[in-house]
């Protein structure tokens, strides 16, 4: 008779080896590495979530919300380069030119949205990033040139109900605007269009500080350097942005160019 105390042989199917680290990544972690996986392939991470049906119906989405915010922000930049002229506002010069900016990312969006196919293609999207990063710091000197001239001259605003109607307008549509494309930019996993809303959101801060700076003149003169203070600011803004725009979509664009047959 056998040795009943002997140790019952276990095949190595039935050996289950248990890793500490696997359970112990974060949301954030697995998230991170589905986007990998499928940037590595050529497109975003939206074609891991959407359905072609609905990727289809917020790409239009999308290309609507462009095509409204050309047409509103066109407006808003005619009239702020109107009001900097007319009431010497830094501040409304710099709206101006992030108006001409909107408008411009608009366009941007409106070319990375408008072949149906491409609408998870990751290497469309980061040229898109790229031109916007590009845009952003060109803007960037322009805004703050145009704010240092005017505080070095001393320029003093001039402050009317004009210059507040356009104040309060464009700050409110420029909000609203920027909501739109946010929550559109996260269902499509897009860059191009969070950075146009970004960019709708920097315009509606700066519609509300002319708001701000010509009430501060009104009632305290001396006070007159806030309104190109506030131009100052947002030039940096957007040439901080546009900067790490460019460094981080610049490397993207090289690892994704072999995929393009989304083009």
């Amino acid at each position: 008779m056998g040795d009943v105390s002997a140790p019952c042989p276990v095949s190595e199917s039935a050996v289950v080896v248990v890793d500490p680290a696997v359970g112990s990544g974060t949301e954030r972690d697995r998230e991170m590495n589905i986007t990998d996986s499928v940037e590595g392939e050529g497109l975003l991470e939206s074609s891991m979530r959407l359905k072609p049906h609905e990727a289809q119906s917020y790409r239009k989405k999308a290309l609507w919300v462009s095509w409204v915010s050309i047409v509103v922000t066109l407006i808003l930049a005619v009239a702020a380069f109107t009001v900097s002229f007319m009431r010497h506002s830094a501040s409304a010069f710099g709206f101006a030119f992030d108006a001409t900016l909107d408008v411009l990312s608009s366009v941007i969006v409106l070319w990375r949205y408008s072949n149906a196919a491409a609408v998870h293609s990751a290497h469309r999207e980061y040229i898109a990033c790229v031109i916007l990063g590009v845009i952003f710091i060109l803007s960037s000197m322009c805004i703050l040139g145009k704010a240092i001239h005017d505080l070095s001259t001393k320029l003093l605003p001039e402050v009317d109900d004009f210059l507040f109607s356009v104040s309060i307008v464009s700050g409110v549509l420029c909000v609203i605007l920027a909501i739109a494309k946010f929550m559109l930019g996260r269902v499509l996993t897009s860059r191009a269009l969070i950075t146009d809303g970004f960019n709708s959101l920097v315009g509606g801060i700066m519609g509300f500080s002319i708001l701000i700076s010509a009430e501060v003149f009104r009632h305290e003169p001396t006070v007159w350097f806030l309104d190109g203070t506030a131009g100052v600011l947002i030039g940096l803004i957007i040439l901080a942005y546009g900067i790490k725009l460019l460094i981080d979509m610049v490397p993207r664009v090289r690892q994704t160019r072999n995929y393009e047959r989304f083009e």
